[in-house]
């Protein structure tokens, strides 16, 4: 090995001892204030020491990049940002987040209440979903966890399938003949046949730990677990093909919780800004790209020591609007999505 590789192996040997590669002397510049960027924005890459004769390559999320690199089409989020040194035959990594934020603050809307209906107070709602006219629903809760299909103008339970008591059941969604339920610590979904209810089969979670909302496109199951992602399955056998990172234009969004597609769009339930709230999100970037408040909403039902916090949504495609309730609420709302002024 020629002199200024070993001494530079020496070098990088050196560092580890005086506390690894998060600790060295070495730290990726990147141009951008707090490493928060915005597409169209571009990185000005560069070390803050220079070695004499090394090469630096740089990857974003694995992918090479040039060092003066303009962020485009990236997905949005934390993603590892990676400095490869090399000299000679060694080669030395350092890496960064770098976080890719949504361009655009997120709209604001309110809701106007069409009309109510009598619901199971004794429902801990997780999942809401329309097939036609019948109302689907998922509820939580260890020995109280159930599927249901609902006439929601009247409340009245049609058909119930009990879970497992040791299954605590989450969202739902329905995709052609097929309803898929989720379970939260089990690390499994549940498929039933839609008109019987009668379990056909489980599939395991994988990188996702738990089960929180479920929505589909036609194509693609998307699956909330609680963080800040919204995972991709695949329809047919339920594995899991990617994820998003749910981003506004300052910081991510966790506890992302009940999922409904809405014309090309994820709706979610989600507790935020100390406020009940249902959050737009783009499925292709998780950009949020609106905001619903429903405050307010909450005081309008019955009060009772078991009552907890607003949480289920369906679309009713031929009404254009949507059903919302909470956990142990009385009160199906349906509702309108409106600007707020």
């Amino acid at each position: 090995m020629p002199l200024k590789s070993i001494l530079f192996f020496s070098f990088i040997l050196f560092l580890f001892k005086c506390g690894g590669s998060n600790t060295s002397i070495f730290k990726i510049l990147t141009g951008i204030k707090n490493d928060k960027a915005i597409w169209g924005d571009t990185l000005e890459l560069k070390l803050n020491k220079i070695i004499e004769g090394a090469k630096v390559d740089y990857f974003l999320n694995n992918k090479p990049i040039k060092s003066n690199h303009v962020l485009t089409n990236e997905p949005l989020g934390t993603h590892p940002l990676k400095a490869v040194i090399t000299q000679d035959e060694t080669t030395f990594e350092k890496i960064i987040n770098l976080t890719l934020l949504a361009p655009n603050p997120p709209k604001l809307y309110t809701y106007e209440v069409i009309d109510s209906y009598p619901h199971d107070i004794s429902a801990y709602t997780k999942g809401l979903e329309f097939d036609g006219e019948a109302l689907y629903e998922s509820t939580g809760l260890n020995g109280k966890s159930s599927l249901r299909i609902v006439d929601y103008k009247t409340g009245v339970i049609l058909l119930n399938k009990a879970l497992d008591k040791n299954f605590f059941g989450e969202g739902l969604t329905i995709l052609k003949n097929k309803v898929i339920q989720l379970t939260w610590k089990s690390m499994k979904g549940l498929v039933y046949e839609k008109k019987t209810l009668e379990m056909e089969k489980s599939f395991p979670f994988s990188s996702s730990k738990e089960g929180w909302g479920l929505c589909n496109d036609g194509y693609f199951l998307y699956k909330s677990d609680g963080t800040h992602r919204i995972w991709t399955l695949d329809a047919k056998n339920y594995e899991e093909k990617g994820n998003i990172q749910v981003m506004t234009h300052k910081t991510s969004l966790k506890n992302i919780n009940e999922l409904e597609w809405v014309e090309g769009k994820i709706y979610a339930n989600t507790y935020q800004f100390k406020k009940d709230v249902v959050v737009i999100i783009d499925p292709v970037s998780g950009a949020v790209e609106g905001v619903v408040d429903f405050s307010g909403l909450k005081e309008k039902v019955k009060r009772h020591e078991q009552l907890n916090v607003f949480n289920g949504i369906a679309y009713h495609s031929s009404r254009k609007t949507f059903f919302v309730t909470g956990k142990n609420w009385d009160t199906l709302f349906e509702v309108k999505i409106v600007p707020k002024e």
